[in-house]
């Protein structure tokens, strides 16, 4: 559940899952892991304030649509 909302925050950001990961200090290919295994609080929190929503939105059933970001 994780990885499909920020996979589809992704998609309406236009950026890929490596981008997201360089621009949030996460180690590459660690987002994709949440897959299978549970990420830390800490990580998900750098991702929410990256696109700007809550722990809980990363973790709902139905992600919080974003806008495109300000080239």
């Amino acid at each position: 559940m994780v990885l499909a909302n920020i996979t589809a925050l992704c998609k309406g950001r236009n950026i890929s899952v490596s981008k997201l990961e360089q621009s949030t200090g996460l180690s590459n290919g660690v987002i994709r892991k949440w897959g299978v295994s549970s990420p830390t609080v800490d990580n998900l929190k750098r991702v929410a304030d990256f696109f700007g929503v809550t722990v809980d939105d990363l973790l709902s059933d139905a992600p919080k649509p974003t806008t495109p970001a300000d080239p």
